[in-house]
């Protein structure tokens, strides 16, 4: 049997305990310190009143070995993005029954919580390592029957204000890690630089976890540092700067993040020369995108996954890569599908969702994603199943494939396309500007988009949006989906005043 995570990581305590295993702002520890730390703070984690754990921290060796720490004491840990807004941070303690929360910034946290009416006890200063962290006791919260073996809960942002919390085993996690490990060849020479948020379970899991395993040296900077900051800011330069100053061997991106990169690299900016593999989720991901990737030298690969499912199910590889495709399902993972072409996943799945009933180990979890394999078995995506829409001639389109085509232009930013039960289709859009050299430049950017498309599919009129589409006005989720719901909503009245003004004529 393979070993755990945590074994793993103790192994290689033994083997180079002088190698760096986690690198931050402001220090590092070897493997030898951080089996200590995990042993020491594991054991004070189990002896705690503490049920289940809040962890609320920036990117930060602290981060992984407070989570490490939980995953050795064997009680439950619930990272806490800080892209929620208060109200979902306030749900997702109440919904797993949180009773201690882990911060770095605890003045936020406990005006948070009294705004939300959530009581503190104890508030206790602990530092490790020279950072800083602060735990908070919380009383009044009503402890809640988690699924047997719950090791982790992870919240998905969701289609509506209230994130699901996603429930995972120890055993889950480690078969998918050791999936990655294999599918990516992770050695002791690989240095990770985290980009993406570690409350996210792609970079807790693929970030963390597998480079850990795999004797590497993990580096783990403020967001600030890598050029994030709020829930969508992003500076390139800071980004690039980091890979290159850390040499980062892999990183993980979404397909916003990938953009911005291969924009930046082919105005000028150097590129990093150490990255063998740069690993894309979260979001579908132009084919056009991906050339461009390849042609700077860039060895990206497009994955596939969902919470529910431990986060990865498919990954293009190194000796298995299809550009249109999200790659072949990892060794753990056995994938069937529904008559209407859902994509159906055991192997790894949850134990269940916080409030509701345990799963049956092996159930096939529908996922909600239209697809199918090809004859070398490589995963391409349709689209979501719930997305897609029907138009007034009976035609069926996914709005992901329209909106990819759109997004590759510069001039636009996002795009949500809109169609059920009309003659044509619109899209609300982003674009990066609003001069009227912008605005041109998002008329032909469609008509582009437009060219390469069947009749049905394409974009007729557009309107502007409002505001960007982001998780703190509920639009976006983390990891860059778009709440079409949610814009529906906002943009209805001018959708249809649209489309009571313009003419039914030359679709």
């Amino acid at each position: 049997m393979d070993r755990s995570i945590i074994e793993t990581i103790a192994r290689h305590g033994e083997k180079q305990p002088d190698a760096p295993a986690l690198t931050g702002a402001d220090g590092s520890f070897s493997y030898r310190e951080l089996n200590t730390e995990i042993a020491q703070l594991g054991a004070q984690l189990r002896e705690s009143p503490a049920k289940v754990i809040g962890l609320a921290l920036d990117n930060s060796p602290l981060w992984a070995v407070l989570d490490l720490a939980g995953l050795y004491a064997g009680k439950p840990v619930i990272p806490l993005p800080f892209f929620f807004s208060p109200e979902q941070i306030a749900h997702s303690i109440r919904d797993a029954g949180i009773d201690c929360i882990l911060t770095d910034q605890p003045a936020q946290y406990q005006q948070l919580l009294t705004n939300a009416g959530i009581a503190t006890g104890d508030i206790l200063a602990h530092e490790l390592n020279g950072h800083a962290y602060t735990e908070i006791r919380l009383h009044g919260i009503a402890a809640k029957q988690l699924p047997e073996g719950t090791i982790k809960v992870t919240y998905t942002s969701g289609t509506t204000g209230h994130p699901k919390g996603v429930c995972l085993s120890e055993d889950t996690l480690q078969q998918v890690a050791a999936s990655l490990l294999e599918a990516t060849r992770g050695t002791p020479a690989d240095r990770h630089v985290s980009v993406l948020p570690l409350a996210t379970l792609l970079e807790n899991l693929a970030g963390v976890y597998v480079p850990l395993m795999a004797g590497a040296n993990c580096h783990l900077l403020p967001l600030s540092a890598v050029g994030l900051s709020g829930a969508s800011g992003l500076d390139v330069k800071k980004m690039l700067a980091a890979l290159i100053e850390c040499r980062a061997t892999t990183t993980i991106l979404t397909p916003q993040l990938l953009h911005a990169m291969v924009a930046a690299i082919e105005a000028g900016h150097p590129a990093p020369q150490q990255l063998r593999f740069v690993a894309i989720g979260g979001a579908p991901v132009s084919e056009r995108l991906l050339q461009r990737a390849q042609a700077l030298g860039l060895q990206v690969y497009e994955g596939y996954g969902l919470s529910e499912c431990a986060s990865v199910v498919t990954l293009n590889t190194e000796t298995a890569r299809r550009i249109g495709s999200v790659g072949k399902p990892l060794p753990h993972a056995r994938l069937q599908f529904a008559a209407d072409g859902e994509i159906l996943v055991a192997g790894a799945t949850l134990l269940g969702y916080t409030g509701g009933e345990p799963l049956q180990p092996g159930t096939f979890w529908p996922t909600g994603d239209i697809g199918h394999l090809d004859e070398e078995g490589f995963l391409h995506l349709t689209g979501r199943k719930k997305n897609i829409f029907i138009t007034s001639f009976g035609r069926n389109v996914s709005p992901e494939w329209v909106e990819r085509e759109l997004t590759l232009h510069p001039a636009i930013a996002q795009a949500a396309v809109f169609g059920e039960a009309r003659p044509w289709n619109m899209a609300v859009i982003v674009p990066r500007g609003n001069s009227p050299e912008i605005i041109h430049a998002v008329n032909q950017a469609i008509e582009q988009a437009n060219s390469g498309l069947p009749d049905y599919a394409r974009v007729k009129y557009w309107l502007p949006a409002q505001a960007p589409f982001l998780p703190q006005n509920g639009q976006l989720t983390a990891n860059g989906r778009l709440k079409r719901e949610a814009i529906w909503s906002l943009y209805q009245t001018s959708i249809e005043q649209l489309y009571r003004e313009k003419p039914d004529d030359d679709l």
